[in-house]
């Protein structure tokens, strides 16, 4: 995912050749200018674009071709959630940071189930949402501290691991599926190997193998897409 996201940025990038493109997506003008004032003096972004809301930020996207859209949740006329969807199905190149003051249930896991790649509290350091920004171009999963605290508690919540269907669980092995509900409980792959009597490795390889015949991206994807 890293090489594609190279080879393709490299083409649409502008004057500043490397750096990475941002569009920035707030309903309030005084958050998005102190963004831009803010990423504007890092030499590896770009401001491509803003916008006040969903919809217009669906074609200022369209138009900018960003590498990494940063959302705020709660907007008029269309939310986070939903702008995060569309960009995942109109603009699957484009990573998605939500950037909210809000860390309700609702709003991580719809982000997240929705393709955000990030999710950021207002009041994280400046130096956490650059770094963030050149992870998520590269193709990682970035969750604040608490934000991850709270996916960490909600996935343990289903030990023991389900056992109703999900969606494309007839496209696995029998193996995949356990381990993939294994993931959902929130077990790392040392514990799954440990209670499978399977090397680490052997778990890595069925964990690639479920999220390619899925078509998810990461484990984060993996467990809200098997948890019900």
């Amino acid at each position: 995912m890293g090489a594609g996201r190279g080879e393709r940025t490299g083409a649409v990038r502008g004057e500043r050749t490397g750096a990475v493109r941002v569009v920035l997506v707030d309903d309030q003008a005084l958050m998005r200018q102190g963004l831009r004032k803010l990423l504007e003096l890092e030499d590896g972004i770009e401001v491509a674009g803003e916008a006040a809301g969903g919809h217009e930020a669906l074609r200022v996207v369209a138009a900018a071709r960003p590498d990494v859209v940063l959302v705020d949740m709660r907007m008029p006329g269309m939310d986070g959630v939903e702008l995060i969807t569309r960009l995942a199905a109109e603009q699957p190149q484009v990573a998605a940071i939500v950037l909210s003051t809000f860390d309700e249930d609702d709003y991580i896991f719809g982000a997240l189930r929705g393709g955000a790649t990030g999710y950021l509290l207002k009041d994280c350091a400046p130096e956490d949402l650059v770094s963030a920004i050149h992870r998520v171009a590269r193709g990682e999963t970035v969750l604040g501290s608490p934000v991850a605290a709270r996916l960490v508690a909600e996935l343990r919540h289903v030990r023991p691991p389900a056992t109703g269907a999900f969606r494309g669980q007839e496209l696995l092995s029998a193996r995949e599926i356990e381990v993939a509900r294994m993931v959902a409980a929130g077990a790392a792959n040392r514990e799954i190997a440990a209670r499978l009597f399977i090397t680490e490795g052997t778990v890595k390889n069925h964990v690639s193998s479920v999220l390619r015949k899925l078509g998810l991206r990461d484990r984060i994807q993996l467990a809200l897409h098997v948890k019900p």
